[in-house]
């Protein structure tokens, strides 16, 4: 049943008789918060929300300006499908919003619905597609562990892919969910996999991410195993990407305004333009969209992942690339966020600076149609191809001189970005890890 209103949700709960509600929301960091309520306050919740303390969640409020209340989205309703023998649970991704009735600030889910208003003005939506990767590990004493659940490889199946039924019950759990399932396979590195959902408007999308996560750590943990969407978990094997795929569509008709047959390679000068822009903000945007210490473990080379800053058409050792499909399903990839990051800020950094680059017509420059990964650092520096920033502490540098992303970000989730991965850094930085007792500690 697809909720769209108040009653919608109402003859839901009574339907499958609801016990309690789970309102969800997202923190600057892009972890899922939670506040349950008895389903005797859904009314209250959906009429006037509910309050909650703001102050204890990061990158939130202050102590002394910490009431906070959810609002609830109501097409976001869905009910979970485990753990039903202590009461049926529904949940309902929320809006966050200050006493006084004010979207809050500080809010991920704010934060991109006031870049898609700007798009909007323009009469545009942004439609995303993200592929999202993630390594399934055994669980021992209660504790996970870095040992892959299976030795499959890239597209392999049983006996070799030993989470076949694993990925089955997420698709299925998803698809109660309303998610349209499109594939689902093993990935690279024993133990990783992917599944990818079909391409919607960015809002639902960021929503569904964070569903996404959700569901797959609770069915991995159902299975006795752990999932983890850390970047770069296994020294030596491929990482996990979060791909996005891009298009933007003319509100009113959907028509995809990526699509030009009369132009090179049949894409519209609006396509080079929102390239542009991203490959002119794409080191800012970095900090946003590998927000981890370890997210920069997997942007090296030797790994397919994209290090080089550079456009192409089906070229997968670039950045940016142009899939091959045309028409409606015109698109632009990009190939660096990892599933660790949080998908409303991405999406909103990645429509400021594609917007940026269309009102300002940013040429993005030649494609580059060779394997980039074979150049030498002269034939790069010839071409001008530059290179994503290398640790969290360039990429926050970037960030921190980005007056244009500041702007769209706004300045409260902005500077809290930048403070804490300046924390995260600093913590990383002052560790003393095994790598250097092992290469130091006799030999000096």
């Amino acid at each position: 049943m697809k909720i769209n209103t108040k009653k919608d949700a109402l003859k839901s709960i009574d339907e499958h008789n609801v016990k309690f509600i789970r309102l969800q929301f997202t923190d600057i960091q892009g972890v899922v918060k939670d506040v349950e309520i008895p389903v005797t306050q859904i009314e209250k919740a959906l009429d006037t929300g509910i309050s909650f303390d703001g102050s204890s969640i990061e990158g939130f409020v202050r102590i002394d300006e910490s009431d906070m209340v959810l609002k609830p989205d109501v097409s976001s309703f869905a009910i979970l499908p485990w753990n039903k023998e202590k009461g049926v649970v529904a949940r309902v991704i929320c809006d966050v919003y200050t006493p006084d009735g004010k979207p809050f600030e500080g809010d991920p889910r704010h934060v991109l619905k006031k870049v898609l208003k700007t798009a909007e003005d323009m009469g545009l939506s942004l439609n995303v597609g993200p592929e999202l990767e993630f390594f399934l590990f055994e669980i021992e004493n209660g504790k996970a562990t870095t040992i892959p659940h299976d030795f499959g490889r890239y597209f392999e199946f049983a006996p070799a892919d030993l989470a076949e039924d694993i990925r089955r019950d997420i698709v299925l759990t998803l698809t109660s969910l309303g998610f349209d399932i499109e594939a689902s396979h093993h990935e690279v590195a024993f133990g990783q996999h992917e599944i990818d959902f079909k391409y919607g408007n960015a809002l639902a999308t960021a929503d569904n991410v964070m569903t996404f996560r959700y569901v797959t750590r609770t069915i991995a943990k159902l299975n006795g195993l752990h999932a983890t969407f850390m970047p770069k978990p296994i020294f030596g094997e491929s990482g996990s990407g979060m791909h996005v795929n891009l298009s933007l569509s003319k509100i009113g008709t959907g028509e995809n305004v990526f699509y030009d047959p009369e132009s090179p390679m049949q894409i519209s000068d609006m396509t080079r333009h929102f390239i542009g822009g991203l490959l002119s903000h794409i080191k800012s945007i970095t900090a946003i969209s590998n927000p981890l210490v370890n997210s920069y473990k997997r942007l090296v080379p030797g790994y397919e992942a994209p290090v080089h800053i550079a456009w192409s058409g089906a070229n997968r050792s670039s950045l940016i690339r142009i899939p091959a499909a045309r028409g409606q399903s015109t698109r632009v990839e990009l190939r660096s966020p990892d599933p660790s990051c949080n998908p409303y800020l991405t999406f909103a950094a990645i429509l400021a600076a594609g917007i940026y680059g269309i009102k300002n017509k940013i040429d993005p420059g030649d494609p580059i149609d060779v394997n980039i990964f074979n150049l030498t650092g002269a034939e790069r520096d010839k071409m001008r191809i530059g290179s994503l920033p290398n640790t969290l502490k360039d990429a926050t540098y970037h960030l921190s001189k980005n007056e244009m992303l500041k702007d769209a970000l706004g300045s409260h989730v902005h500077d809290n970005i930048i403070r804490l991965a300046k924390a995260e850094w600093d913590a990383y930085r002052v560790q003393v890890h095994d790598w250097e007792i092992q290469r130091y500690l006799n030999t000096v």
